[in-house]
Parts: structure tokens; C-alpha cells; sequence
């Protein structure tokens, strides 16, 4: 036990945990309740299912903190950004992966490792000797949840996050639709036509507002409250908060051209995304909500090239818990209360696959560390991973802490270098070549010591 990495959950941060302990030569125990006890969203047993977009969104390593991030990933030995360039669908900028497949590989990875074990059972209490990192992600078990409030001393935060539903392509009618990404944005022709796009006019989009707020929802429970992350906001909600904020969000039309009609600009255009390598499926981009599934269908069948389509899966809503980690968690990601216990991924307050894979890297190389007899660096604040974990575990004010994706705004400001908009584009190549230098630096030191 002592000697033993245990890892509860087998989502991405506890994949990418389990992985990175286990190439540091520590014995790995993963603990998934999958598919024995099943959740909401998942639909397999599978280590790293995806359960919302199949998107890791930009892989733009200069311009972009989360493609920043996959960059700091993969020169880590990442497993989740190994499999996801396996993987990879044509997406423009976008880093998008078959999702099965890509959960398929994840899983096979690490039961093949022989330093990993995987044990399918449920932890329903935090434990009182040993490591451990838990990893629980959203969709934390409700026994388990309830201990670590208890343990905590204050109930968990909680949220909603919204799935978005997906269509099969056969169904589009591509007399409407046509293929572009966005600006052509892409290296390939594949890339350049990734995206599915609907186009509306004035009076459509508006008609499709009206019956978007007019639509039934699902109803929150008795104590519950309607708190969401804004990264991941159901269309009604948005829809509620103008009407046109779908018009300057998802359904933005800039950057598109109607190959059907390129002379009429669309006023609005609702894109879809390849969801597998196959093309058989596509999900509509940015369209999580918690309509009712008839309100769906409806609604849904009033976007111009969707008025036949039929789902492979509608949209739903689940709650996520969260720690108030800048109170709870120290610089290693311990539970201050109980240091054996790390906790890694969207249990801690990031957002999104690409974060929750990260901090389950930091958070398995820092346990490894630990059962060597060592001690990591800290992570400098002036990579993605630094300033990610540093915004988690102190950086952010504690009484207002929401769940936050990766962004430069997390980043320690560069001295000389123009602010404003127009000075952006410097301004985040200097960040991201600041970055890589520091993010080499702190993993040089691990690859000699495991050598």
C-alpha cells in the first residue's frame, strides 16, 4: 500500500495521472466504478471516455493558451495528447479525435503497462493511509462526494454542465449545408471543409430564438440552483441573456461563405463538427442545452439543412461538484487536511478535457516525486501548467472561485511588450516562447532523475 499509487476515476486526468507515475517507475492501482456504476453521460466502461465535445479545441501553440498547453503535454510524454493525434479528425485549428477509438486506445495503453493495474470497484470514503490522487472528475459518485464535504468541512460547489447532441450526417440536407471552416482556417483541404454549416436568415434566426425561449426545459430538483460555467452554457440560457448573443457566440456567421448562395451573407450559421472517423456523426458546435428531448426535436428541425434530422444523441444537463481549492488544496495539490490524498482534474476547479488531463500530468509526476522520497519544483507560473495549478491552488480569490479554463490571463505580465489589441499577437508569441523555455527547463531535471 505505502509503496502504491492508488488513482480514483479513470477519466482524463486519471489516465493521464496513472501514466505518468507509472513511466516513473511507481506501481499504479486505478480505480474506476465504471461500468459497474454508471453515471449520466458515460455510455462505456472505458478509461478517458469522452463524454461532451470531441473536441481538445486549439492546438495553436503560439496564439493560444490551450494549444500552449497541449504543446507543454506532448513534450511531457502526455498519453491523452498521444492518443488524441492518433485519433485526430480534420477540424481546422481545432484539435477534434474519434472519440471511441480514441477512448478505446487510452484504455488499452494503460492496461497493458505493466506497472498499472486497473481495479473496476467504487470508493465511497477518502482513505486514511496511503496515496492517493482522486480524479473523480464531474460526475463524482454521491457517496463518495458526500465524504469529501464531510471531510472539508463545507458542502462542495456545484455547477450544471450541458451536452450538446449529435446528428447522423446522412440526414443533413446538403442542399442547404455546405462544408467550410472557418476562413478556410486549416493546412489541408480536408481541414479547410471540416465543418457542417446551416445557414439562417433574419427572420429564421429570430423565429428560431422565439421557440428557443418559448421551448420546455428540464427541471431542477428541490435545493438545486442553476449556477453555470460560462464556458459551457446551454443555448437557452444564452439566448435568455440577449437575442443576439447566439449571434456573436456559436451561431456567429463571420468568416463563412454560402456556397450555395455566396452572394446573400448568412445572418447567423450553426455549425457542426465530425464526431468519428467515419463521418458519420456530427455534433452541433456550441448547442448544449436542457431542453426537453421533444422541445429538441422541434426546435432543432427549424435549422435550415436540419429539418429532417434524426440524433444519434440530444442534448442533456448534469450537475458538477467542485473543490474551493485555493482554501482547500496545497502547492502540491494535497489536501491540506489530509496530505495523502491529492485531488487532480475538474474536481479541482479547471474546465475543460485539456485542463483536466493537465492537472492529472502535475498531479501524478508530483505523487511520483513523493513516493521516490522527493520533491518537484514548482511549476513556473509562466507556462499553461503553471499558471493553471497556481490559479487553482492560490492565485484565484477563494470567495468568488469558479471553474476556469486555461487563458493568458493567468499568465505573469511581460515587461516591453504592447498591450491592447493590436499588440495581441506579439504579446502571445512572447508568452508562449517564455512558456516553452521555462516549461523545458522544469522537465529537464525529471528526465535525468528517471534515467
Amino acid at each position: 500500500m505505502q509503496n502504491t499509487l492508488h488513482i480514483i476515476g479513470g477519466g482524463m486526468a486519471g489516465s493521464e495521472a496513472a501514466w505518468q507515475a507509472a513511466n516513473a517507475g511507481i506501481q499504479v492501482v486505478i480505480h474506476e466504478m465504471r461500468p459497474k456504476v454508471g453515471t449520466f453521460a458515460h455510455r462505456t466502461g472505458n478509461l478517458g471516455e469522452m463524454v461532451c465535445s470531441n473536441s481538445f479545441r486549439s492546438d495553436d501553440h503560439e496564439q493560444n493558451a490551450v494549444g500552449l498547453l497541449h504543446w507543454e503535454m506532448r513534450q511531457a510524454g502526455g498519453l491523452i495528447m498521444d492518443m488524441a493525434a492518433r485519433h485526430r479528425l480534420p477540424a481546422g485549428g481545432a484539435l477534434a479525435v474519434d472519440r471511441d477509438p480514441f477512448a478505446e486506445s487510452v484504455t488499452a495503453a494503460l492496461k497493458s503497462h505493466p506497472n498499472i493495474t486497473v481495479n473496476y470497484d467504487e470508493i465511497t470514503a477518502l482513505p486514511d493511509d496511503g496515496h492517493w490522487i482522486i480524479a473523480t472528475g464531474p460526475l463524482t459518485s454521491g457517496a463518495l462526494a458526500e465524504a469529501i464535504a464531510a471531510e472539508t468541512g463545507s458542502e462542495a460547489l456545484a455547477f450544471f454542465d450541458a451536452i450538446a447532441p449529435i446528428v447522423y450526417h446522412e440526414t443533413v440536407n446538403m442542399d442547404v449545408a455546405w462544408m467550410q471552416s472557418r476562413y478556410d482556417k486549416g493546412e489541408t483541404v480536408e481541414e479547410q471543409t471540416a465543418y457542417l454549416n446551416c445557414p439562417m436568415n433574419k427572420d429564421q434566426y429570430e423565429a428560431f430564438i422565439d421557440a428557443l425561449l418559448a421551448a420546455e426545459k428540464t427541471e431542477f430538483k428541490e435545493g438545486e440552483t442553476a449556477g453555470y460555467f460560462d464556458g459551457c452554457l446551454p443555448i437557452e440560457v444564452m439566448a435568455e441573456r440577449g437575442r443576439e448573443t447566439l449571434r456573436f457566440g456559436p451561431m456567429k456567421p463571420v468568416g463563412l461563405t454560402n456556397a450555395h448562395d455566396p452572394q446573400n451573407k448568412p445572418y447567423a450559421v450553426v455549425q457542426l463538427r465530425r464526431d468519428n472517423a467515419l463521418g458519420t456523426l456530427y455534433n452541433i458546435v456550441g448547442f448544449q442545452t436542457k431542453m426537453k428531448y421533444g422541445a429538441q426535436k422541434a426546435v432543432f428541425a427549424m435549422i435550415p439543412g436540419l429539418e429532417n434530422a434524426e440524433f444519434a444523441r440530444l442534448g442533456g444537463i448534469h450537475r458538477n461538484t467542485f473543490l474551493n481549492s485555493p482554501t482547500l488544496l496545497d502547492d502540491q495539490m494535497r489536501l491540506r487536511s489530509r496530505p495523502n490524498i491529492r485531488f487532480a482534474g475538474q474536481i479541482t476547479g479547471v474546465e475543460g478535457y485539456v485542463e483536466s488531463a493537465a492537472m492529472g500530468l502535475l498531479a501524478g509526476r508530483m505523487a511520483a516525486a513523493e513516493l521516490r522520497g522527493e520533491t518537484l519544483a514548482p511549476v513556473p507560473d509562466t507556462t499553461a501548467m503553471g499558471a493553471l495549478v497556481t490559479h487553482i491552488t492560490g492565485g484565484a480569490d477563494a470567495k468568488t472561485f469558479q471553474p476556469m479554463n486555461v487563458n493568458f490571463g493567468l499568465f505573469p505580465p511581460l515587461d516591453g511588450v504592447k498591450g491592447g489589441r493590436r499588440g495581441r499577437k506579439d504579446r502571445y508569441k512572447a508568452y508562449t516562447d517564455r512558456a516553452k523555455l521555462d516549461w523545458q527547463d522544469w522537465l529537464a531535471p525529471q528526465a535525468l532523475a528517471a534515467e
